[in-house]
């Protein structure tokens, strides 16, 4: 039996790699369902002043083809931004997240606003090496 019953995280997942799929089994490991919030390519432009590489719509089919993925579905800005927001389209009882945000004053208050509903947030270690941005780079 699984540690908790429905997980989600959220990411970009542009130019997917090993990272992303280290990132994604690991929160599968932990729970029943796991649901991926893929960020709207609006998201990726206007808040990480980035442009995707992939469009959304392919990103999106690239999480929800994975065995460890049992649902993606696209997020805007409010709902990458407030975790509330997201608990509650999405119903789950563990958030997974990056372990660099864990002790920033946004996951602090995430925490304080999870903890009386029973919700966790579970932090996980990327993986060294690889990132979308290294590999962009590299392209170069």
């Amino acid at each position: 039996m699984k540690k908790y019953k429905v997980g989600y995280t959220a990411g970009v997942f542009d130019l997917f790699h090993v990272g992303h799929l280290n990132l994604l089994e690991r929160c599968k490991e932990m729970c029943d369902v796991l649901i991926v919030g893929v960020c709207d390519d609006n998201y990726v432009t206007e808040i990480k002043k980035k442009t995707p590489v992939i469009p959304e719509q392919d990103r999106l089919r690239i999480l929800n083809a994975l065995k460890c993925v049992d649902r993606a579905e696209l997020v805007d800005w409010e709902i990458t931004n407030d975790k509330m927001l997201a608990l509650e389209r999405f119903g789950f009882d563990v958030l997974f997240s990056g372990d660099d945000w864990k002790g920033t004053e946004r996951y602090n208050k995430t925490e304080a606003q999870f903890a009386p509903l029973g919700v966790s947030i579970e932090y996980l270690p990327y993986t060294q090496g690889v990132s979308t941005t290294d590999i962009k780079n590299k392209m170069k």
